[in-house]
């Protein structure tokens, strides 16, 4: 088994230690993981804003890259949803390589939970944490049970932080709301952008985590952003840094 890893533009410039602790991670449970160099935007951004001629490039570079491989895993829900649901104005219906990486890529809690059934990690983590669920990795991917369904509750990502020793997984009044990022909606829509976020915020405060943990690093950025400017008791990190064993 071939694992390409992918990791978002964003993430490989601004939170390094997320990427190399995804590949710590993947590595620790003797994958052979490849990391290929010439991987670049999966072009979320152009097509948030409708600039499909650059996206339908980076659509088929990024195929073109990760069609060798077995499996394709990244620290992203929401790249990875861009890839599964929305390359395909780009390519035949009956493109082979196209619909090889459509079936072969999962975001990394997705694959070691469905894929690897991992059931054991020699971790600790001695800190209430509290557990955002990002849109496209919970409603897209199937990462969690979104509340509005009113069916019994999973969570993939909570059942391999439950892997973790000594962490404390706090309950919250909300854990699928969003989080106001929504990526070029913060922008163009920022008020409310911030007080969402803000919510959330006040949520994993109230009961008192001292970390936030997600699987999408740009919902935590976000939050991260708010947190900062209104000197707020708690801090952020990526759930891959807590399965690879990191700490505060």
């Amino acid at each position: 088994m071939t694992v390409g890893l992918f990791i978002p533009c964003f993430m490989n410039e601004l939170y390094p230690k997320s990427c190399v602790s995804t590949l710590k991670l993947l590595k620790d449970l003797n994958l052979d993981v490849d990391y290929p160099l010439e991987q670049t935007c999966c072009g979320q951004p152009m097509a948030n804003s409708g600039c499909s001629k650059d996206m339908k490039s980076l659509a088929q570079r990024f195929v073109e890259t990760f069609k060798k491989y077995d499996y394709i895993v990244a620290p992203t829900g929401s790249c990875v949803t861009m890839v599964k649901e929305h390359y395909e104005p780009f390519f035949d219906e009956d493109d082979k390589d196209y619909n090889k990486v459509k079936a072969s890529i999962y975001e990394v809690c997705e694959f070691l939970h469905d894929i690897i059934k991992i059931e054991k990690l020699d971790v600790s983590f001695p800190y209430k944490v509290g557990l955002h669920n990002s849109c496209h990795g919970h409603r897209s991917l199937g990462l969690g049970t979104p509340t509005e369904l009113n069916i019994p509750q999973v969570s993939k990502l909570r059942n391999l932080l439950s892997l973790v020793k000594d962490i404390e997984i706090v309950d919250l009044k909300r854990d699928d709301e969003c989080c106001g990022f929504g990526g070029t909606f913060c922008v163009t829509e920022e008020a409310i952008s911030v007080a969402m976020g803000k919510d959330r915020i006040k949520d994993h405060v109230d009961a008192q985590a001292q970390i936030i943990t997600g699987a999408d690093m740009s919902c935590l950025m976000h939050m991260e952003g708010i947190i900062n400017r209104d000197n707020q008791p708690i801090k952020v990190m990526h759930i891959t840094e807590i399965l690879a064993g990191g700490n505060l």
